[in-house]
């Protein structure tokens, strides 16, 4: 879609460029999402690639995740060592809508930013305890998790002028077994319901729900619960929501099945 009112395209190299961003000033990063709908209200747009970001950095703490980093980038990562999660990477990448041509330039921070439910690094992110940096228009900085970063469908903290400029993925996450179920009403429609299970290496079990409900929501266990407790905790959830890829109630039904499905694969 043309952003017809935008005049001008500002490349940023440093931070202090990203100074003009605010109400009528965007910051651009692959695009997919800032042109896949109107913008009438902006007048120029900020380009983040020219900052130069490395898209991956692999640490002894685990990843750091850079908000320019393409989903193409994130699923040809080399296999790390260790790492029994990473196969999620692919995985997430392909609960994306949109074609393969669209990996190459939508960016793992943008579909963060956009903060639709179904985003698939919405999922993957908060499925591994991944942690927002946010660098706010005053200046300052500010981490916190991936699941409070998205506050609702289509919403985020991010204020005017703020931006979202990386994620970290603790090593522990990374090391830890995952399974990924996604659920679509078509074959190549939007995701009904993505969820995924990770068993850390101490045995604590972490369910992710995510596109059936407004924001990511986690249930945490100690060790492995019982069929029959998963099951009505998932049920228990009340942040289902109906659109044309699904309703709320089919949403809330399949989830608990695809809970169930998660915990016997990682018993």
């Amino acid at each position: 879609m043309d952003l017809n009112t935008v005049a001008d395209v500002i490349p940023a190299r440093t931070r202090a460029d990203l100074a003009v961003l605010g109400p009528t000033v965007a910051p651009l990063a692959g695009g997919s999402a800032l042109y896949g709908e109107p913008q009438h209200h902006l007048t120029a747009i900020v380009d983040l690639l020219t900052m130069g970001w490395p898209s991956l950095t692999v640490t002894a703490d685990g990843l750091e995740i850079a908000a320019t980093c393409t989903l193409a980038e994130l699923s040809r990562l080399p296999q790390q060592p260790g790492w029994a999660a990473q196969h999620a990477f692919f995985e997430c990448c392909t609960a994306l809508y949109g074609s393969f041509k669209v990996w190459n330039v939508a960016t793992v921070g943008g579909n963060l930013s956009a903060a639709l439910p179904a985003g698939p690094m919405t999922s993957l992110t908060s499925a591994l305890d991944g942690e927002a940096l946010v660098w706010r228009a005053d200046g300052s900085d500010e981490r916190m998790p991936v699941t409070r970063f998205i506050t609702g469908n289509k919403t985020t903290v991010l204020e005017p002028g703020d931006v979202l400029r990386s994620i970290t993925v603790p090593l522990e996450s990374l090391l830890s077994r995952v399974a990924f179920r996604k659920i679509a009403l078509s074959p190549l429609g939007r995701s009904g319901a993505v969820l995924l299970g990770r068993r850390s290496p101490a045995g604590a079990f972490v369910l992710t729900v995510t596109a059936g409900t407004v924001r990511p929501l986690q249930l945490r266990y100690e060790t492995l619960p019982a069929a029959a407790q998963l099951a009505a905790d998932v049920l228990a959830i009340t942040e289902w929501f109906t659109d044309a890829h699904g309703a709320a109630d089919w949403r809330r039904s399949v989830s608990a099945l695809l809970a169930a499905e998660i915990l016997e694969e990682l018993a």
